[in-house]
């Protein structure tokens, strides 16, 4: 085979060194792969192209054979991993659609358009498969308070988060946000889109029929994101401020008008395979196509709309330019493809075609630049089965250990305006949450629900991750993750269907980073087994840490639900004086792990013990009975206990709902076990007062242990006359922390 040659000037041509393969991310091991498959030396375009194709944000190469133990599957799902987005049925022929991808590296770097182009990168995810985007939440996790870019951090990100969704007309309806210093060096931004399809108008990303044409639209090709894919797998160091050009650079306003114009072309028939330009551009998109239906593609790249002039292949190849789409069409639907999105102002170009070799052809004015073949590229990547050393189970934290001398109203108080804790308000009210009209619980809630328009139906959705109890054993802090989105979905009356993740880990290649991942990919597994409850779709993004210090192992999931009726739903805040409020599932008192031990008592890390148990029988269990309360109208609130325990969860109802509470606690515990203890699988639920006894009853012959812990009364918590706390004075802790943060005195 004949030499190709690359060349980033008229006149220079790049060797391909071993100083070369390395800045390209690439190992010697995997070089020598590339020279195998190749049969000869790669010029620069192709080890650019093998370089993003083989990073670890592309290809996977250290997770999926752990990925693939995942349960995919269900009666009620159409699409699970491997499309850009995973789709449920619910229902009266519509199928909800959705994903969770990271940002994280981008948004460190330049917090606006790493943010911004995450939220339109995962919009995009979702209306490539025919569907109009919904609503959108967000994960967030910043360093430490007191760092020096928190503050900028987190000012930069929200804003990019609100500029994008808000312009494209998305309601951002819930998410979470807490603060850690593992994070200090490297936050995580980590994007979830929801959409609605028809179930017979759903497009896919295999492209089929030779000689069908290739078509390029939206944006124009810049030289911003270029490595972004392959910076993305890689941890920080001294040069991380130096990797700003990596950082793509987002318009919403120009991605409204890609979204409607490929919804108005999916009304016809012209499509045969559609695929976001999303990592690696126009290269991973190429191949991934390719790949999947079997083909080669020819690409003219001379033919590609550019908006910076001299620009090479390895280039245009490589950007990451935002707001772009790669589409094969039917033959003959070009004409009328076109006139759809030049009305909407974007670009459009042929710029290809579909053919039997099997192979990647890149030519500029009919000279070849270019020649790969896709399989190894985008099917046959490495596969890494790395070294894992699996994470120990921490001794369990005696409760007599976690007992500083403060009273119990001082803490909460403490607790609520602790930043994992604080009211996150000051977030949320830059999102517009309310837009499209359709959003019936807004964020702050145990799920954000959506009313599916035309329809009595909505659909519940959040995400959620507790990283600490991750960081203290990874497989029940990811089974703990899974089932806290099941009980939050479930506390809104919701059906709970599939799952997405966004798995955020430190460098596969230290075992003990790698036994994280592991253990996590267990615990949900089995979660999502024992909760009929698959995943669909996800994202992994590893080497997430600065200097050899990893963030705490974060395997965010997102979950989505079905209300099949919006009359019987509820929410947390408490409703009527007198009403009984009663907790469902067993309380132990487990502080392990737990915020009080660590906001309170001061132990944390190595000190703080095992996280909680979860015994995934009773999660089911006592999840199903709970929403069968609700579907029956028998309670009128609801909140699922976690991170602070009972009385944080007290706490959060009375104030969404701005009534007291006469708090009864059970003593057969210490008091401090009793309130602050994170016990898994409990809800707490209101009711009125002639029913309580029933519902006890009720619960009892379902073996589902229940307790009546209090009545709403008042303006204050108050477990005695001398042990209360004013609502005014909890409020102001839990409004206050985060905007004087963010706006400290001069």
């Amino acid at each position: 085979m004949t030499t190709l040659k690359h060349t980033m000037t008229p006149t220079a041509v790049i060797e391909i060194t071993a100083d070369v393969v390395a800045e390209h991310g690439l190992s010697a091991d995997e070089y020598k792969m590339v020279l195998e498959i190749m049969g000869r030396v790669p010029n620069l375009t192709e080890l650019g192209i093998f370089s993003v194709m083989w990073s670890e944000h592309c290809s996977y190469k250290s997770s999926k054979k752990w990925l693939k133990t995942l349960p995919t599957e269900a009666p009620w799902v159409i699409c699970g991993p491997g499309e850009n987005a995973g789709i449920v049925d619910i229902g009266d022929g519509q199928a909800a659609v959705f994903k969770m991808e990271s940002h994280n590296h981008p948004s460190y770097i330049e917090p606006y358009q790493g943010a911004a182009t995450g939220v339109g990168g995962i919009m995009r995810d979702v209306f490539t498969m025919g569907a109009r985007p919904i609503a959108n939440l967000n994960a967030l996790r910043f360093g430490q308070p007191g760092f020096e870019k928190t503050r900028h951090l987190v000012d930069g990100v929200v804003a990019g988060i609100g500029g994008y969704g808000n312009c494209m007309g998305v309601p951002t309806v819930g998410g979470e946000t807490t603060f850690h210093s593992s994070y200090d060096g490297n936050i995580l931004v980590n994007a979830m889109t929801v959409g609605l399809a028809n179930t017979d108008s759903i497009f896919y990303s295999t492209a089929a029929g030779i000689g069908n044409p290739v078509i390029y639209v939206g944006s124009k090709t810049g030289r911003d994101g270029i490595h972004g894919a392959t910076m993305a797998s890689t941890e920080f160091d001294e040069g991380t401020e130096a990797k700003r050009p990596t950082v793509q650079v987002g318009d919403p306003f120009t991605e409204k008008l890609l979204l409607e114009a490929c919804l108005e072309l999916m009304g016809t028939d012209a499509i045969v395979a559609i695929q976001d330009m999303g990592a690696a551009g126009l290269t991973s998109s190429s191949f991934e196509m390719a790949g999947k239906g079997g083909v080669g593609i020819e690409i003219k790249l001379d033919q590609v709309p550019q908006r910076e002039t001299g620009m090479t292949p390895y280039e245009i190849m490589l950007s990451e330019s935002q707001e772009r789409m790669l589409m094969v069409l039917h033959k003959g639907a070009e004409d009328e493809a076109r006139k759809i999105f030049e009305k909407w102002e974007l670009d459009f170009a042929v710029i290809g075609h579909l053919t039997e070799t099997g192979r990647m052809v890149l030519t500029v004015d009919g000279e070849t630049v270019a020649d790969l073949p896709i399989d190894p590229l985008s099917e046959a990547s490495p596969e890494y089965d790395r070294p894992w050393v699996e994470t120990p189970l921490p001794a369990t934290l005696d409760a007599a250990n976690v007992a500083p001398d403060i009273d119990p109203m001082q803490a909460l108080a403490k607790l609520m305006a602790s930043p994992d804790l604080c009211s996150k308000r000051w977030i949320w009210e830059q999102y517009d949450h309310l837009v499209m009209g359709h959003t019936l619980e807004r964020p702050g809630g145990d799920a954000a629900v959506v009313r599916i328009p035309g329809h009595n139906k909505a659909l519940a959705v959040t995400s959620d991750c507790t990283p600490r109890y991750c960081q203290a054993h990874p497989k029940t802090g990811g089974a703990q993750a899974v089932a806290e989105t099941w009980r939050n979905l479930t506390a809104v009356g919701a059906k709970p269907l599939a799952i997405t993740d966004c798995m955020n880990f430190g460098n596969p290649e230290r075992p003990e980073i790698m036994g994280q991942f592991v253990g996590a990919i267990e615990g949900m597994r089995e979660a999502c087994l024992a909760l009929d409850y698959p995943v669909v779709s996800g994202n992994v993004s590893l080497y997430n840490e600065t200097k050899g210090t990893g963030v705490q192992p974060t395997p965010t999931i997102g979950g989505v639900g079905i209300i099949s009726d919006i009359a019987h739903t509820t929410n947390l805040a408490l409703k009527t004086d007198g009403d009984c409020l009663i907790v469902i599932g067993d309380t132990k008192g487990h502080l392990g792990a737990s915020l009080y031990a660590r906001e309170i008592a001061g132990i944390e890390d190595a000190d703080a013990g095992a996280p909680p148990p979860v015994d995934l029988a009773i999660e089911r269990q006592n999840g199903d009975f709970v929403r069968g309360l609700i579907e029956n109208g028998e309670i009128s609130a609801c909140h699922d206990i976690s991170d602070g325990g009972l009385l944080v969860a007290m706490a959060d109802m009375a104030l969404a709902g701005n009534r007291g509470i006469e708090i009864e606690a059970p003593d057969n515990l210490p008091q401090h076990a009793t309130l602050f203890g994170e016990d898994q699988g409990r809800y707490i639920v209101t009711c009125s007062p002639h029913f309580a006894a029933q519902l006890i009853s009720k619960a009892g012959n379902a073996n589902i242990p229940a307790k009546h812990v209090g009545i709403v009364a008042g303006k204050a918590l108050k477990l005695s006359e001398d042990c209360a706390i004013s609502l005014a004075t909890l409020r102001d802790a839990f409004e206050n922390w985060l905007p004087d943060f963010m706006s400290p005195d001069d």
